[in-house]
């Protein structure tokens, strides 16, 4: 093992209490054991607000400068910090493993639009008896499904194991929006969203959020019955 100190990095983020891919990408400098400084972009900046407002096909938020080096979205970031910080372990140690994770790690960043749209991450909020409609209760059904594989193959409490991976990273912003909107899960599923939001991490940015001194008002609206 290295005993080389890394060098400081900058994340460059848009909102903590708004965006599931800076919260992504903020764990994944964490995972790393990566020294970093994060710069948060108002959410007036026209990048950001397009990000959270999913008004752009290209997330550029957050992006990682780490020895003259700028990259953006998160796979890309989780490659290279895996790369370039092996001992850290943020993929599986088997092959399989790795390669499911980096498979249901993509599906993540791919996918699950009417999730992203329906159920837009507010760690500040809490809307119970929320009105789910069956686009996203596919999305739902199918990341469950892929949660209660994850843990009955590989063990838990995370999705391969007793280590945190990069998708843990990729999956947590989603345990945020099942806390916000009340969604009911089953007890592997429940126990998995609860771990996740009990780590360190997550608490740590959870309060960064409480105190967030914007707001973005298209994301504070309350559904009406």
């Amino acid at each position: 093992m290295s005993n080389t100190v890394p060098s400081p990095a900058t994340l460059v983020i848009s909102s903590r209490n708004y965006s599931s891919w800076s919260l992504r990408g903020w764990l994944l400098v964490r995972l790393a054991g990566l020294p970093c400084e994060v710069r948060r972009l108002a959410n007036t900046d026209a990048v950001a607000r397009a990000e959270l407002l999913l008004q752009t096909a290209s997330i550029r938020i957050p992006w990682l400068e780490h020895e003259g080096l700028v990259i953006w979205d998160v796979l890309a970031i989780a490659e290279y910090l895996h790369e370039r910080f092996p001992d850290a372990h943020m993929m599986p140690a088997d092959g399989a493993a790795r390669a499911r994770c980096r498979a249901v790690s993509g599906e993540m960043h791919a996918g699950f639009n009417a999730l992203r749209a329906s159920l837009p991450v507010n760690l500040r909020a809490v809307r119970p008896n929320f009105p789910i409609w069956s686009g996203v209760r596919a999305d739902i059904t199918r990341i469950t499904d892929i949660w209660r594989e994850c843990l009955a193959e590989w063990g838990g409490p995370y999705l391969f194991g007793a280590r945190l991976t990069v998708a843990d990273a990729m999956y947590a912003p989603v345990c945020t929006r099942f806390e916000t909107y009340d969604v009911s899960l089953d007890r592997p599923c429940a126990a998995y969203k609860a771990a996740i939001l009990a780590l360190p991490d997550m608490r740590a940015w959870r309060h960064e959020a409480e105190i967030e001194p914007d707001e973005v008002s298209e994301l504070e609206v309350e559904v009406e019955f």
